[in-house]
């Protein structure tokens, strides 16, 4: 379930501020949704999973703190960041 270090490293180098960047809130949001994507396609076929889904609801959770966090912020880097990511807001 967890990402494969090649695609982590690849988000890490699309969304840092540099290379060695990976605890800037974009970067967390990036990976976030990322896990958050697999761990969806996973509860499609396992639909009795309910560990798997209480903590796709953590994630989610988490996701959004940090979400409000940067738009609080940084409200530029915020719409830059959701609307690479494709989310809705």
């Amino acid at each position: 379930m967890s990402l494969m270090a090649e695609s982590k490293s690849k988000i890490i180098s699309d969304f840092g501020r540099s290379e060695s960047d990976c605890g800037s809130p974009e970067v967390q949001i990036a990976i976030l949704t990322s896990r958050i994507e697999e761990l969806n396609e996973h509860l499609k076929s396992n639909k009795k999973d309910h560990a798997s889904r209480r903590g796709l609801l953590k994630m989610v959770g988490r996701r959004n703190s940090l979400l409000r966090f940067l738009s609080r912020t940084r409200p530029e880097q915020y719409r830059d960041t959701i609307k690479r990511l494709g989310l809705r807001k």
